[in-house]
């Protein structure tokens, strides 16, 4: 008997996937929750694992291809050792019928004879799924979902996938035609986007043929056509400005210097430059909540609270995990966060509502060497603070040239809500709390 390999839940706004990679090949022994296959979606990379051990005898979606969620990916069957791969897949959507009537080119590996009474046995009740007669296919389960957003019925779209099927793409043709008043939730958001009108790319310039014999055209992984139209979508959506300062990190460093091994030593977590940033943007955020809140449609939305998400670069792309409630987090448990998500985001680990949520943004360009840059906004966000390198420069002190330690900081923002006053005040206050740890210690 077969096991099947299905696309799990992978969040509320997620309907499909792109297989990344197989981990095994057809004909593999897998073990029970052994790692088999990864998915990209929209916002994460994640790990399936196996649901039960044996062999795999089936792969439905290979690598590069898109499967909706519940989709099939495979199938596992009993045993222990190599076997041969079935050729293709039976069209029939129960697949432990097709690998109780499929006939090996081996002997010794086809399926025993069952006995009627055993056969009864096995028998059940036909699903809805089943009910369906072999000139129809029901609706894709990316489709399904749309269906019952839009609130229509597979008969209303036509199909043209196998035998019929309504697919996700036939759904949407006919959303277009509908009053955005008949349609909810994710139907409501992909009309919109439809709708939304959008300049035609421009023709590429043609190449000499020499230059073109040397490119090589690889497709966008999921994250990265999201993060591609996530920091567009910021950039046309929001009236935003960056404002600059530096900081003299000198204080921040003769503490590490002091402290670091005795922080160490007692928390198993080395003392890093973030966490300092990150209480310095709390106690700023709290003094200019506008830098925190967010605009709704006409309403401003001011948030209590304090998630601060942290841009961590990875080779699949940029991801930013979030810091709940920060504000009651010790340095100590800042650092350890700070650790973790950077270990788990570069291996892919991170889970979706680990990434959703925050209410402000660090990200620090000075790990790759960057002395300057204008950050983005991470919508809906209305500020994100930018970290760069730590250079000794020449300024002035008490009537003397000397040289410091300094940071260049930047803090983009959306001039819709943040007036010009409140970003240069809000990255003031984290200048101070820098230069002047102490006040951090004593809530200043």
């Amino acid at each position: 008997m077969a096991t099947e390999i299905r696309v799990p839940n992978l969040g509320e706004s997620i309907v499909e996937a792109t297989v990344g990679q197989w981990f095994k090949q057809a004909g593999d022994a897998v073990s029970a929750a052994e790692p088999l296959v990864e998915l990209e979606t929209d916002k994460v990379t994640v790990e399936v694992p196996a649901p039960a051990s044996g062999v795999l005898s089936e792969i439905v979606v290979k690598t590069g291809e898109t499967v909706a969620v519940g989709g099939l990916l495979g199938a596992i069957r009993e045993g222990d050792g190599k076997v041969k791969p079935a050729k293709a897949r039976p069209a029939s959507s129960d697949l432990a019928m097709a690998e109780a009537t499929a006939v090996t080119d081996e002997p010794s590996l086809r399926a025993p004879q069952v006995a009627p009474a055993e056969v009864k046995e096995l028998e059940r009740e036909p699903s809805p799924r089943e009910e369906i007669s072999m000139d129809e296919m029901p609706p894709s389960p990316a489709a399904r979902k749309l269906l019952a957003e839009a609130n229509l019925a597979p008969p209303d779209v036509k199909g043209s996938g196998r035998r019929g099927q309504v697919l996700k793409q036939d759904v949407l043709a006919k959303l277009p035609a509908m009053p955005e008043s008949s349609v909810g939730g994710a139907a409501e958001d992909l009309l919109k986007r439809k709708r939304k009108a959008k300049p035609p790319a421009p023709p590429r310039t043609p190449l000499a043929p020499d230059d073109a014999s040397r490119e090589e055209r690889v497709r966008m992984t999921r994250l990265r056509q999201t993060i591609a139209r996530r920091l567009k979508e910021a950039q046309d959506t929001a009236a935003m400005l960056t404002t600059f300062n530096d900081v003299d990190m000198s204080a921040v460093m003769q503490l590490r210097k002091d402290y670091r091994e005795a922080f160490e030593k007692k928390h198993g977590v080395k003392l890093g430059f973030m966490g300092f940033f990150i209480k310095a943007a709390v106690q700023a955020l709290k003094d200019i909540p506008t830098v925190n809140a967010e605009i709704d449609g006409e309403d401003i939305v001011y948030k209590n609270y304090y998630h601060i998400g942290v841009a961590v670069g990875t080779e699949r792309g940029l991801v930013v995990p979030v810091l709940r409630n920060a504000d009651r987090m010790s340095l100590a448990e800042i650092e350890t966060a700070i650790a973790d998500f950077g270990t788990r985001a570069r291996a892919g680990k991170l889970a979706l509502d680990e990434m959703q949520g925050g209410t402000f943004t660090i990200s620090n360009g000075g790990i790759y060497g960057s002395l300057l840059s204008t950050p983005i906004l991470n919508a809906p966000q209305s500020g994100i603070l930018g970290m760069h390198r730590i250079e000794e420069r020449a300024v002035v002190r008490d009537g003397q040239i000397v040289a410091r330690p300094m940071m260049y900081l930047a803090l983009s923002y959306d001039h819709r809500l943040v007036d010009g006053k409140e970003a240069v005040t809000f990255l003031v206050h984290i200048k101070e709390s820098l230069e002047d740890p102490k006040r951090l210690v004593l809530d200043l």
